[in-house]
């Protein structure tokens, strides 16, 4: 039924993180919420859900970037792309 699709391990993988972040998130806002607004390093007020949103781009970007540079192997872009979620939900 999904054969339409070359699903892989890292594919899931990527969907199970997205997903589960969505999902601590959500558990977060229910037990505190207002989605923990401040002001960061860029000068944007941003949410909890907002830094997120940042963080899942910036890594798409590193991983594009990497890969038209580069190639494969991708561990060095997921360290890097682990730092950058660090630091979006650390200080911005």
């Amino acid at each position: 039924m999904l054969g339409w699709m070359a699903w892989t391990w890292p594919t899931a993988f990527v969907f199970i993180g997205i997903f589960s972040a969505m999902g601590v998130l959500t558990l977060l806002e229910i037990r505190n919420p207002g989605g923990d607004a401040r002001k960061g390093v860029l000068g944007l007020t941003t949410t909890r859900g907002d830094r997120l949103f940042i963080t899942l781009l910036g890594s798409c970007y590193i991983f594009l970037a990497w890969l038209g540079v580069f190639g494969t192997p991708l561990w060095v872009p997921l360290a890097i792309a682990v730092a950058w979620g660090g630091f979006c939900f650390w200080k911005v």
